[in-house]
């Protein structure tokens, strides 16, 4: 081989290693592969998209409700009469502790329309196992909807890694079937259909991670949120239960 061969030879395979860079990114990759490499990428980008929306839209929803909780907590405690407070707030209850408030207050005002009822032990068991009800329920209603949707997180958190090595073994497998075809095993052609296994692996993680952090974040914070709204639901049935014995007294 004369010097101008050599460089001649050198030159192609600068080509080569220059296209196979080339065809080594994100988009040319996910061009490239198997369709059924295809699906599973895109099943995995569809699951990422959704878990930020969730996770986006819980943060905001969080904050937005330990805040509220804040102003309701210093407005409530500040004192005053529970009738007047309810009849300030009416119809504007719009966050848990708000709601809880009122479930009791509706259950109270029911029995005090009624007219001409004594507070008698035995009534005043009942009301107070009424506005324990009303109270729970409304709090498992609300924590139920501020945890929707997180499971689709730890779904996702589990599952993508395993869904994207799936997309990788599949990848690979066409790759050897394609080395044993063409029998060449250069970079050129190794590489490609490697990479765009390992990319299916790779866009796992990348919703997987996210997915598990914001779970593991967000489940801690639905439960300090969850202890607070049984902390006020406590103190203020022990006060609506005081208020009822002084009036039945």
């Amino acid at each position: 081989m004369n010097e101008n061969d050599a460089v001649n030879a050198a030159l192609q395979l600068g080509d080569a290693v220059a296209k196979a860079a080339t065809d080594l990114s994100p988009w040319a990759l996910f061009l490239q592969a198997d369709i059924v490499v295809k699906v599973v990428m895109l099943i995995l980008v569809i699951a990422s998209l959704f878990s930020w929306a969730i996770i986006f839209d819980k943060i905001v929803r969080l904050r937005s409700v330990t805040r509220q909780a804040e102003v309701f907590e210093r407005t409530f405690w500040s004192g005053g009469s529970l009738d007047e407070f309810y009849d300030r707030l009416g119809d504007r209850a719009g966050h848990p502790m708000a709601l809880i408030f009122v479930a009791a207050m509706k259950e109270w005002r029911r029995f005090a329309s009624r007219g001409g009822q004594a507070l008698d032990s035995v009534r005043l068991e009942g009301l107070q196992r009424r506005v324990a009800h009303a109270m729970e329920v409304t709090t498992t209603r609300e924590l139920e909807t501020l945890e929707k949707y997180t499971g689709f997180l730890a779904t996702v958190g589990s599952t993508a890694p395993f869904v994207g090595l799936f997309g990788t073994v599949w990848g690979i497998m066409n790759s050897f079937a394609s080395i044993a075809a063409s029998k060449d095993t250069s970079l050129a052609v190794v590489a490609p259909g490697i990479a765009e296994a390992l990319f299916a692996t790779a866009i796992g993680l990348i919703a997987a991670i996210p997915a598990v952090v914001a779970y593991n974040k967000l489940s801690a914070d639905i439960d300090r949120f969850s202890q607070r709204l049984e902390g006020f639901t406590t103190e203020f049935r022990a006060l609506l239960s005081r208020q009822l014995e002084e009036r039945a007294a």
